[in-house]
């Protein structure tokens, strides 16, 4: 039973940093594509970064580009994504996610519904 577990959500003040980590357990994924969405109250889930094959290529929204960092430990079967220059408009539930297929460009890395397995969420606090 494959499961996906994040930690490491917070409050945090504005400017300051968190690291999410996400556990994978069941297979491994260092040969297939992990993400990291958020979805903020009232608002729909939404790409934040992404880590292809082998942390081959890595994907960001434009919103986290340059402050935020998708790392993969393979030993662990670990995605992490490092917060730094935190923004209120940062918050939201983090949610990590893992794809068994093999896609080509960032576009289907940013679409929720390419993933199959998605982790719990961790709650993710910006005060200003």
């Amino acid at each position: 039973q494959v499961q996906l577990v994040e930690s490491g959500g917070g409050l945090v003040q504005a400017g300051g940093s968190l690291r999410l980590s996400c556990a994978a357990s069941g297979r491994t994924f260092s040969n297939h594509g992990m993400g990291w969405f958020r979805q903020a109250p009232g608002k729909e889930r939404e790409f934040v970064a992404a880590s292809t094959w082998r942390g081959a290529n890595t994907y960001y929204a434009d919103s986290v580009k340059g402050r935020f960092t998708v790392s993969r430990e393979s030993t662990t079967n670990t995605v992490y994504l490092q917060m730094n220059s935190l923004k209120p408009e940062d918050t939201a539930v983090y949610y990590c996610a893992a794809t068994l297929k093999y896609y080509s460009g960032s576009y289907y890395y940013t679409r929720d519904d390419k993933y199959d397995y998605w982790g719990q969420g961790t709650q993710v606090t910006v005060s200003s």
